[in-house]
């Protein structure tokens, strides 16, 4: 037999329960009609929903109908309750949008509508209640038309010619059979269905059943049987309990069988099903099997969740819910109960609504939740006090913000703490409104193993992600892995779930962030004597209207406004209009705060103190970790950044491109990581040695003393032990010619006269300084190149060889000969600053030493101008001709 998995969507109180129990009656599944006022629905099963008449849980019916299986499922229409509604939509073969005939469409029944878009569910349209007065038919599909879609036709009679020339515009397909043909196929109308091409509209009554044959006969003769798959495969959309407590696993099969004490295997879990139940109103057929295209529900299951896909289903993503709740509430337990000993309880009924998100607030020792409006605060109330005896009451009530970010940023995340290693660079990029969060990878396996690759995905979206302003979720961004490194030895799993999180929040921190908050769309119906009132207020309210009909001496106002403004207003309109107006309101997604500084400084929300979501990585150095702060991590990140190329070393056969060079740390940054690492298994906090005393600035003197100590620490200097160390300066060549501009300007025409003017600079520094000058330049990716060292004048010149970088030979000289000689590196390259430092030498950064050089020649030009006025300076004392000539062309550059 075949089936058909239904679900009936609709706005509050547009009937769509009444026409459940028509459906059922008409096909013989029930004796009689159901009716939501007399509390005999056959779906509404639950004590709460009787007395409220309204639909709060999603219910299962199982009827026949013309040789067709039918598993009908009703779903609550109203607001506060979409989530519920929601999650069985990615179980629908089709679905039915009921439309009051009165009301026509409402705000909630354009959002019911985006959803079935969404979720790309077939749409049947059933226009309920064309008994009453004042529906009719023309201005209500009129209406439909234009603000559903114009592909929305109606099949009261399909065999007119104006039926099929409608049809016939709907597509280019069914134009072109409609012209060579003259007519349309009954199997090519039924596949524009499937593809949401034509959207089928009937009228009638449920309650009086005026129309139910006709809607009833169409859509068993308009749809068709799904085709599964022989492998097994299921869809979870619904966690519920039984009265005896049992957790119960509502699925879809969507390819071969399931049996009773089948293993069912996920990522996470794995479990085995004890018994499977087809449930009907409130009874249930046990049975040992079900095959594809079955709505059942499973015992046996304890970890299972809503959205989940089970075999075939496991590798397909689920989709995100794109409703969720706007409104945060604090909850207030009498002081018989332990808040703390409450919260596992409420995780039950999370577990079954996962949009409420039970949540433990430190700060305030209470439980906060999340609901979509006041009718759900009543529903949960109700249900605690039902399940564990305790009557719990409502707080402080607030806002749910998000945040979302402008720009497109890098973040790197670095975690190595002894024996453990990861890295994880991740490209932030600001996404459409209502976007959510995506996740994809766009790394080289060369350069990070697909087994790592999709443990940061997993990581990615295991959790939600805290923004740096307020502390709010993150939304509307799209999260892509572009670089990573991994350990042989030392990778852990959780080492990348480390550096994923520390890569996300580093990237945050770097980006220009913006708070959201949510929105309601509204339809405010009233007299038109008030009008002027409600479009003052809602412009008040930071709303946007406008007027949409004007009819019989009334309006309908339709807009957006802020939740936050508009969530009260209901009760003035209410006020104002003496109970004659009607205000609809529905969550439209979220858009910019209207009043971010008032939200920002309200909440007060510190991101480095979040120890819940560092943005600091942790770095290892000498067999100890430590700590680098979001701002300075990609200083010392080991893989190159992706939206900034790295620095470009020297090749004698290519062209050289622009390079960046890190910014330097400051001398005490560098200090305290090498007291953190050097000594930190000495017992003792052993400071750093500055070994320029009371000298000026890095750069000032390389010719320093230094005391040769041998006694312990704290003991008085000896003075006679004082030795002058001969100095040496080592420069990173090209890292300076890329940090000055006017040599980076030079490189770009020609890198050797960039880098020949270099050397004539410092050829004429050390004239002046009479320092040891060596310049090494990087030649480690000529093949066959071997190391060459060359006399410019007065300085020495080192080309390394191949795979030998500048780094290695400046770091190797500095280890080797820094107790022979007083060493000076400049470079502005933060990660080999700290190996310099660390190994003992003095830094200089490319700026320092441009500066350094400007003081000199400066100096050497005024005293010059003293010698030209006649009077012999001490400068020029002693200096060879070809020194004061090099000092001639010293002072003449900086003229």
């Amino acid at each position: 037999m075949e089936k058909r998995v239904i679900g009936i969507l609709a706005h509050v109180d547009s009937g769509k329960t009444t026409l459940s129990e028509a459906l059922l009656y008409k096909s013989g599944k029930t004796r009689k009609l159901g009716r939501v006022d007399n509390q005999d629905a056959y779906l509404d099963t639950y004590d709460l929903e009787k007395a409220r008449g309204i639909t709060i849980f999603s219910k299962q019916a199982v009827f026949e109908y013309g040789g067709i299986s039918y598993n009908l499922l009703d779903t609550p229409g109203h607001v506060d309750f979409s989530a519920e509604m929601e999650r069985t939509l990615q179980v629908l073969d089709y679905a039915i949008l009921v439309v009051s005939g009165t009301d026509g469409v409402q705000g909630h029944t354009k959002t019911v509508w985006r959803l079935l878009e969404s979720y790309k569910v077939p749409t049947f349209i059933f226009v309920n209640k064309m008994d009453q007065e004042g529906a009719t038919k023309e201005m209500v599909l009129s209406q439909i038309k234009r603000q559903l879609s114009d592909h929305c036709i109606d099949f009261t009679d399909t065999l007119t010619a104006s039926f099929s020339e409608e049809i016939a515009l709907t597509s280019e397909a069914l134009m072109h059979q409609y012209l060579t043909e003259g007519n349309i196929s009954h199997e090519a109308i039924i596949d524009k269905i499937a593809e949401r091409c034509i959207f089928p509209v009937f009228f009638g009554s449920a309650l009086k059943m005026q129309g139910i044959d006709a809607f009833i006969e169409g859509v068993s003769y308009f749809t068709q049987n799904k085709k599964y798959v022989s492998a097994f495969g299921a869809r979870i959309f619904k966690i519920a309990r039984d009265e005896q407590g049992n957790r119960l696993t509502y699925m879809k099969i969507t390819g071969g069988s399931l049996s009773v004490k089948d293993q069912l295997i996920t990522s996470q879990w794995s479990e085995k099903v004890n018994q499977i139940r087809i449930y009907s109103g409130s009874k249930y057929e046990i049975v040992t099997s079900v095959d594809a295209g079955t709505v059942c529900a499973v015992t046996g299951l304890s970890q299972s969740k809503a959205g989940e896909g089970l075999g075939i289903e496991a590798d397909k993503d689920g989709h995100k819910p794109l409703l969720e709740p706007v409104l945060n509430y604090q909850l207030v337990f009498p002081e018989s109960s332990d808040a703390r000993m409450m919260l596992p309880k409420l995780k039950q009924i999370e577990d079954e609504e996962p949009e409420l998100s039970f949540e433990w607030d430190e700060e305030t020792s209470n439980i906060q939740v999340n609901l979509f409006g006041e009718v759900q605060t009543e529903i949960l109330q109700s249900i605690v006090l039902e399940r564990f005896d305790v009557l719990i009451n409502y707080g402080h009530s607030r806002i749910v913000y998000k945040e979302t970010i402008l720009d497109t940023v890098e973040g790197v995340g670095h975690f190595e703490p002894l024996r453990h290693y990861s890295e994880v660079h991740l490209l932030l990029e600001p996404l459409p409104r209502g976007s959510g969060l995506q996740f994809e990878t766009n790394c080289s396996e060369d350069e990070l193993a697909k087994n790592w690759q999709r443990l940061v995905l997993t990581h990615l979206g295991e959790r939600a992600h805290r923004g740096v302003l307020i502390g709010a979720e993150l939304t509307d961004v799209k999260i892509t892995l572009v670089a990573g490194r991994a350990h042989n030895k030392h990778t852990e799993g959780g080492d990348f779930r480390e550096a994923t999180f520390r890569a996300v929040r580093q990237g945050l921190m770097e980006a220009e962030s913006q708070i959201l908050e949510p929105y309601y769309s509204f339809q405010l119906h009233i007299p038109d004597v008030y009008v002027g009132r409600a479009m003052t207020d809602i412009d008040q309210r930071f709303g946007r209207c406008e007027v949409s009909l004007q009819e019989g001496g009334w309006t309908l106002l339709t807009g957006t406004g802020p939740v936050s403004t508009l969530r009260n207003y209901y009760k003035e309109v209410v006020a104002y209009t003496k109970g004659e107006g009607l205000l609809f309101m529905s969550v439209d997604g979220y858009d910019v705060c209207h009043n971010t500084e008032a939200v920002f400084e309200a909440v007060s929300y510190d991101p480095e103190r979040d120890l819940r979501n560092p943005s600091a990585s942790v770095f290892c150095a000498q067999g100890t970790g430590f700590i680098v702060s979001w701002d300075q991590v990609k200083d010392y990140m080991h893989v190159p950044s992706v939206l900034k190329p790295e620095r470009q070393l020297f090749d004698l056969n290519a062209p050289v491109q622009e390079s960046v060079s890190s910014g330097n740390l400051s001398l005490e940054e560098i200090d305290s990581i090498i007291n953190q690492t050097a000594f930190a298994n000495s017992g003792r906090k052993s400071m750093w040695r500055d070994k320029r005393r009371n000298s000026e600035r890095l750069g000032r003197s390389y010719g320093t003393y230094e005391t040769d100590r041998t006694g312990k620490s704290g003991r008085e200097t000896d003075y006679n032990t004082l030795k002058l160390k001969e100095s040496y300066l080592l420069v990173d060549g090209y890292n300076v010619v890329f940090a000055w501009d006017e040599l980076k300007a030079l490189s770009e025409t020609s890198l050797d006269a960039a880098r020949d003017k270099l050397l004539e600079r410092l050829s004429d520094y050390q004239a002046i300084k009479k320092s040891n000058i060596i310049v090494v330049f990087d030649a480690y990716k000529v093949p066959g190149r071997r190391e060459s060292v060359e006399m410019y004048h007065n300085i020495k010149v080192i080309f390394t060889a191949e795979a030998q970088t500048a780094d290695q030979y400046i770091e190797k000289f500095a280890h080797d000969h820094n107790s022979e000689y007083q060493i000076t590196v400049a470079t502005s390259d933060g990660m080999q600053q700290m190996i310099i430092r660390g190994a003992g030498c003095l830094l200089m950064s490319s700026r320092e030493l441009k500066e350094d050089m400007e003081r000199v020649s400066e100096e050497i030009r005024a005293q010059y101008l003293k010698t030209t006025s006649g009077v012999k300076s001490s400068v020029d004392q002693g200096l060879s001709e070809a020194d004061l000539e090099k000092l001639r062309r010293v002072i003449k550059d900086s003229e």
